[in-house]
């Protein structure tokens, strides 16, 4: 779990927290592979997938399916 402030935050908002992370690395970085998303951003890849899905949730994601894989950009 993710601590702020000395606070235990729970997985759905370590998520959400993730997921601005995520928004802001593709609003500075452009699109991204999940790969470079990982590494901009610097959590666990399945924090990152989940925040992924959670901006897909909400349609500010864009997935673009190209030959080595799925690119990330915001809508």
């Amino acid at each position: 779990m993710i601590t702020d402030d000395s606070t235990t935050v729970s997985a759905v908002e370590q998520i959400g927290q993730v997921a601005g992370l995520v928004w802001h690395a593709l609003n500075d970085g452009g699109p991204q592979s999940s790969a470079k998303l990982v590494k901009t951003v610097g959590v666990h890849r399945d924090r990152v997938l989940q925040a992924l899905g959670w901006l897909a949730r909400e349609d500010k994601l864009r997935i673009d399916e190209t030959k080595r894989g799925r690119i990330f950009g915001l809508r």
